[in-house]
């Protein structure tokens, strides 16, 4: 009995592989032995920096949250710890978006915590 080799399946998961490997530079994108590792390695980097840029986002948060405590008097440590004492639930994204884009509001805030 010969041989059945699906060729129907291969072809639509090679296509798979090259579809997903567009804009890869010279024969990354077009033979698939070599496109098939680098879509692989780029798949592994995507799912490790999902988990990383949440990292990143909250020390570029806190960063932000400490210079605009700073130029109002205040520390980042001193801000927060007043927060909870306070029991005032504002996350740091949003304390750093009124840090960056309402500095009037993130100065009440920062009044209200130190008074």
């Amino acid at each position: 009995m010969p041989r059945s080799q699906n060729s129907v399946a291969s072809h639509r998961r090679r296509k798979k592989v090259l579809q997903k490997a567009k804009g890869y530079w010279g024969g990354r994108s077009k033979v698939y032995t070599i496109a098939k590792g680098h879509v692989e390695k780029a798949l592994t980097h995507a799912y490790r920096h999902r988990k990383t840029k949440k990292r990143e986002f909250r020390g570029l948060w806190v960063a932000r949250i400490n210079a605009a405590a700073r130029t109002n008097g205040t520390t980042y440590s001193k801000l927060i710890a007043g927060l909870d004492k306070k029991s005032v639930t504002i996350n740091r994204k949003v304390l750093a978006d009124l840090a960056a884009n309402h500095p009037q509001a993130f100065s009440e805030v920062v009044r209200f915590v130190t008074a």
